[in-house]
């Protein structure tokens, strides 16, 4: 029977941006302490058992490979990657499974669980591990972060019933979850680390997932060129962005208007929106810009705001880049970031593309903008260059070809 809560957390979970601050605390309560009181507050108001859903199942009709990719769907990713992979091949069936944290953001997936299920009810674990060793062949495990809760008491050992009943296993790293605070402390001017209060539990908790990982021997991937780094021996699975979405943007520098520069603080302690915003407000009193900082806009909506503009400032502090570079060059826009030489040497080494992204850092960021903005044409340039990098290498048939090689092609022996 469904709980008499179950729509009141529902609603809660839609409207969760008009929520006021405590109440937008509770994914962030939930995902540091899943076993504390309000994870289990939350299972009980979603209706517990009642409100788990059906398990995920492979499809049928396919040979193999039967891939399912989850469970975290970071900025939707899980779910590009199965699509990437149904592309590259009409043999392989790919699904993704998410876990949505009740008020926090989400992004489409081929099936999604509440968080407070996934990890407490032992009805939904024991059907969806069902579901996974009756039909799935193939299982990209991200974040190392289990597919099935807490029906085992390790991630290892979910990993071996998994290989045990003959499914391969490989894993995918995404960011904080691998890279180390003190390795990229050591080698970045700017890194966000030099100020983030959860810097200690952060280097734990990349050590522990460093060391699992090349214990499990299973093919190791990175969805960004600079954590490879921190994990030996593991190979870049790129990034995908949905093309078709970004498509169809106005053009750049119209003289109607000044130059519209959009910043999207989505973490801003890590992209460094402090250390940029000062030279941003003065340009903008100066006549020179307009600037934007966009936040609380729906995802739906983000690809509309993102192409009002003409400039968009990534991040500045981890020296690397991801999906919202990426997506802003698909978009044609000119994309302004802190990239380090070694990352975009690799970038090349790895594609035989340039990396079409403007360097700067919070110190050169002022004048940079100041010759963007003297040279329109130049900048288009740039943003040509952009949307033809990110067809070529985050298109989705890098990412599929990369997955195939560096695991497809392994066998069942992982």
């Amino acid at each position: 029977m469904r709980s008499p809560t179950a729509p009141l957390a529902a609603w809660l979970v839609r409207n969760r941006s008009r929520l006021p601050g405590f109440l937008r605390a509770i994914p962030e309560a939930v995902e540091r302490n899943p076993d504390g009181i309000v994870s289990r507050l939350a299972y009980r108001l979603l209706g517990g058992d009642s409100g788990a859903p059906e398990p995920l199942e492979a499809p049928s009709g396919h040979p193999n490979p039967r891939v399912l990719v989850g469970p975290a769907n970071y900025a939707g990713q899980g779910t590009l990657w199965a699509r990437a992979l149904e592309r590259d091949d009409d043999r392989c069936a790919a699904r993704s499974l998410a876990v949505v944290v009740p008020g926090a953001h989400s992004f489409p997936a081929d099936a999604t669980v509440p968080f407070p299920v996934y990890r407490h009810s032992r009805r939904w674990q024991h059907a969806q591990r069902d579901a996974v060793l009756a039909g799935f062949d193939h299982i990209l495990l991200e974040s190392m972060r289990p597919l099935f809760g807490s029906l085992y008491p390790s991630i290892a050992e979910e990993m071996q019933a998994l290989r045990d009943a003959g499914i391969s296993v490989a894993l995918m790293a995404h960011g904080t979850d691998f890279r180390s605070p003190a390795r990229h402390l050591a080698r970045h001017r700017w890194s966000p680390f030099s100020d983030d209060p959860r810097a200690d539990r952060l280097q734990r908790m990349a050590d522990a997932n460093i060391a699992m990982a090349q214990a499990s021997g299973a093919p190791l991937f990175v969805s960004t060129p600079d954590l490879l780094d921190d994990v030996p021996g593991a190979t870049w699975c790129p990034v995908v962005v949905d093309l078709d979405r970004w498509t169809h943007t106005p053009a750049l520098f119209p003289e109607s208007r000044r130059p519209v520069v959009a910043h999207i603080p989505s973490s801003a302690r890590a992209k460094g929106t402090h250390l940029i915003e000062p030279a941003l407000r003065r340009l903008d009193a100066r006549g020179v810009i307009e600037y934007r900082r966009l936040e609380g806009i729906p995802s739906e909506q983000m690809p509309a705001a993102v192409a009002a503009s003409d400039i968009v400032l990534d991040q500045f502090r981890v020296g690397s880049y991801g999906v919202a570079a990426c997506e802003a060059m698909a978009a044609g826009r000119v994309v302004v970031g802190h990239v380090v030489p070694e990352v975009r040497r690799r970038v090349t080494a790895e594609t035989g593309q340039r990396l079409p992204i403007v360097e700067a850092d919070p110190d050169t960021l002022e004048a940079v903008l100041e010759s963007l903005v003297a040279d329109p044409a130049a900048a288009a340039a740039v943003a040509v260059d952009g949307r033809r990098f990110v067809e070529k290498v985050h298109s989705g048939a890098v990412s599929a070809s990369v997955l195939a090689r560096g695991w497809f092609t392994r066998g069942n022996d992982s």
